[in-house]
């Protein structure tokens, strides 16, 4: 499409709601200007959050242990079991972490780990039960759906009996996390001991059916092309309108690539804005579209000008400062930064279970 031609049919879209094509989302990623992107995403934005406002809230991530035998070249983190630097938390270390979070005005515990072959469903259950029985006040993202996959595999049980399992024990959440790019070439490329996309999404719809909260990520910046990110966004629409908007929140962060076998360089600020602005557009049924303080520092405040509307305050992640990411705990340096854009922010109560919302103040 001519560049003229383009933009007005796709603005004519967006303001009336109708849904952008992936050639459409792809060609503003080529050919669109930072302005269009910011105004088109900022447009999609506006029909959940009012315009100048954001969320978040401080969370850390416990790495309860480094073995993994995933092999994905892109990981720092892992540590095969017959390493000698492996690790796997005691129930009073991983307290020690949430009381470390606590002492912060944390909220909120995201739990990521590795592909432990030893440890079966039971473990996992029974740590996060007595972890929710001894602090009743916080909130758990309890598993990523890639590890409760190879939990429910190594069980030779079925997703929607592991699920279940899970959802009688007490457990809220389990996170879109381990989708990196969704796209099953890109996988057999990088991690191919993991899964295929569509064994991904019959997990999480598992997980859904069962009564539990998820969340869609992406990661960006490997050797991926932009047909296999395309891939990726229209797989998770599709899934997010066979959901019934079930999915709570969209994060987009950046590939860190020190350490890792994979390499690389780290993809530039602009290209992450402007790929941010193309997944709000994109992803015309997700209400809370996050941006990486985690991955980008201050710099990710910039991502509520090109359609997020969220984000976290991270205390760690060993899985990421393993491949390079910093992490700061001058929290109102990093307040103050959206404030300097414009935007006034809320810290937020946990997004609830369920059809997407727009999030509601902390207690």
């Amino acid at each position: 499409m001519r560049s003229g031609q383009g933009i007005e049919a796709i603005r004519e879209k967006v303001k009336t709601g109708t849904r952008v094509s992936r050639e459409e989302s792809a060609w503003l990623f080529e050919h669109a200007t930072d302005a269009e992107l910011q105004a088109l995403a900022s447009r999609v934005r506006a029909r959940f959050h009012p315009p100048g406002q954001a969320t978040y809230l401080k969370m850390a991530i416990v790495n309860y242990t480094n073995v993994c035998v995933a092999r994905c070249d892109y990981c720092a983190f892992y540590r095969f079991p017959d390493q000698p630097d492996t690790y796997l938390l005691s129930f009073e270390q991983v307290c020690e972490k949430i009381d470390q979070l606590r002492a912060l005005g944390g909220t909120m515990v995201g739990f990521n780990g590795g592909f432990h072959p030893d440890l079966g469903v039971e473990h996992y259950t029974h740590l996060f039960a007595r972890v929710r029985d001894r602090y009743p006040d916080m909130s758990f993202y309890e598993m990523t759906v890639a590890e409760f996959m190879f939990v429910a595999k190594r069980a030779k049980r079925s997703y929607d009996e592991v699920a279940e399992a899970f959802a009688a024990c007490g457990t809220r959440w389990i996170t879109g996390g381990g989708a990196e790019i969704l796209d099953d070439a890109f996988r057999l490329r990088h991690s191919p001991g993991k899964y295929k996309v569509e064994d991904y999404y019959a997990a999480q719809k598992a997980i859904l059916d069962a009564g539990m909260g998820s969340t869609a990520t992406m990661v960006i910046g490997f050797d991926e092309s932009l047909d296999e990110r395309m891939n990726h966004l229209e797989r998770l629409r599709r899934f997010q309108d066979e959901a019934e908007g079930r999915l709570s929140s969209f994060l987009c962060w950046t590939y860190k690539p020190f350490h890792t076998d994979l390499g690389g360089e780290e993809v530039p600020l602009r290209e992450y804005l402007r790929w941010l602005a193309v997944c709000r557009i994109h992803l015309d049924n997700i209400v809370h579209v996050r941006t990486s303080v985690l991955t980008r520092n201050e710099d990710a405040l910039q991502g509520l000008l090109w359609g997020a509307n969220d984000f976290d305050l991270p205390t760690e992640d060993e899985v990421t400062q393993k491949a390079g990411a910093t992490i700061s705990h001058e929290f109102e340096a990093v307040l103050a930064s959206a404030g300097e854009l414009g935007f006034s922010v809320l810290r937020r109560a946990p997004f609830p279970v369920g059809p997407g919302r727009a999030a509601t103040p902390a207690a």
